[in-house]
């Protein structure tokens, strides 16, 4: 069993823990294990806040829906919504991805970087163009171009634009990336989290790590009370943003190059680890608070 790398910097007591889930809370056969679901209990019996903080649809957080606690709020696609899995999954919070915007980054990705496909995730669910990867998950999806499934005959009356993914069958994912933010950067926010040459695109200004900052000041929970733990490029913003940040044994070199500290891989249960010796201080701390 790996040892986590504490981070390089002291911080005060943890008062939230926001983790992503594919490739670091979740094992790679998408399971919770049992030690982390007791880990997970034990946090929040500690008084730790746990946010789930993920590029997955609302529509996919089942696997983690028996596991929320307290609050029951996720933060869904890379921070473009904020969602009540107590309550099924119901949107509280949305910053989505404007249709004339979406459909500018198209344009230019497609000059840019010629065979890319697109698929369009909003609030109701996902559609994609026919040469993209199918969704076999979403059997109700929409087969047509980028440009048809993003127009709106009354402006603002379709359904909000929670993020376009862009998918090339050739490049080298970070190259894909580098290509598509030199393209349209400044038009959008982008990143990646799959091992494949996928580009996930938000609102200028949107990332996990901005929704969660949001979520935070409304609790009173500074940065530095946070701890964050992530394995790809979309979990880069949260781990530089929050206080204690842990980079999964199997993160990406430019996630184990931004967090602050590092632990065992999602295979290995690295958040559990981890979050056993937060509720062991916790518990330490309090104990101490009681003698004195």
């Amino acid at each position: 069993m790996t040892s986590p790398r504490a981070p390089r910097t002291s911080a005060p007591a943890p008062r939230l823990i926001a983790t992503d889930l594919d490739g670091t809370l979740l094992r790679d056969d998408k399971s919770v294990s049992e030690r982390t679901v007791a880990a997970l209990a034990a946090a929040e019996r500690a008084g730790i806040e746990v946010f789930f903080v993920t590029g997955r649809p609302a529509r996919w957080m089942d696997v983690v829906s028996d596991h929320v606690h307290g609050h029951g709020l996720a933060i869904c696609a890379n921070g473009a919504a904020v969602v009540d899995l107590h309550a099924g999954g119901t949107f509280l919070e949305v910053h989505p991805l404007e249709r004339p915007i979406a459909l500018d980054v198209v344009r230019a990705l497609r000059a840019a970087a010629p065979g890319t496909s697109f698929a369009v995730e909003l609030t109701t669910g996902i559609h994609y163009e026919p040469q993209y990867p199918p969704f076999f998950l979403d059997p109700g999806a929409t087969v047509a171009t980028a440009e048809k499934l993003l127009f709106e005959e009354a402006p603002g009356a379709a359904a909000p634009v929670l993020k376009l993914l862009a998918q090339h069958p050739e490049l080298d994912p970070d190259v894909f990336l580098s290509v598509a933010r030199a393209a349209a950067g400044e038009r959008a926010s982008f990143t990646r989290s799959s091992p494949n040459a996928l580009i996930e695109i938000s609102a200028l200004g949107v990332s996990k790590a901005s929704t969660l900052a949001l979520c935070c000041a409304e609790r009173g929970i500074t940065a530095d009370e946070v701890v964050a733990f992530g394995d790809m490029p979309n979990d880069i913003e949260m781990l530089t943003w929050a206080g204690r940040s842990y980079a999964m044994g199997n993160a990406h070199p430019d996630v184990l190059a931004a967090a602050s500290g590092r632990t065992a891989g999602n295979n290995e249960d690295g958040v559990a680890v981890v979050i056993e010796q937060l509720v062991a201080e916790a518990l330490r701390a309090a104990d101490r608070t009681d003698r004195s």
